[in-house]
């Protein structure tokens, strides 16, 4: 399965890609959410995003809106990854077409949790 890692943060892409492959993922990453848009767009088969809310030019809410907004992709599951804690802004990403929302900072065992949720249990297939 192939997954798009998008934070501004190098090292926060470098530790959620490593933990990514380390599932058996195929990992790309996107330091803006351009960036995140142009490799989905080069990259059709792309099965999960996992994308930073808090960016600079454009957050991850509007990254996920036009994600959202092209029908080519809207078999591709995202996960908003970030600090935000408030429920309303959970409410607002679920609205808007997340698929899942984890918090920072998280361990392993939490990313696998919810790519279960995802249908993505990395013990059951051969990613």
């Amino acid at each position: 399965m192939k997954a798009i890692v998008v934070d501004d943060s190098r090292s926060m892409r470098a530790i959620i890609s490593k933990q990514l492959r380390d599932l058996g993922f195929e990992v790309q990453e996107a330091q803006s959410g351009q960036e995140a848009l142009a490799r989905l767009h080069e990259n059709k088969k792309t099965d999960l995003v996992l994308l930073d809310w808090n960016m600079p030019d454009m957050d991850g809410f509007e990254v996920l809106s036009l994600i959202r907004s092209e029908p080519a992709h809207k078999e591709v599951r995202v996960m908003m990854v970030t600090t935000e804690s408030e429920m309303s802004q959970v409410a607002v990403a679920l609205e808007a077409g997340a698929n899942e929302y984890l918090m920072k900072p998280f361990d392993r065992e939490a990313l696998v949790e919810k790519l279960i949720l995802l249908g993505m249990d990395p013990s059951s297939r051969t990613l």
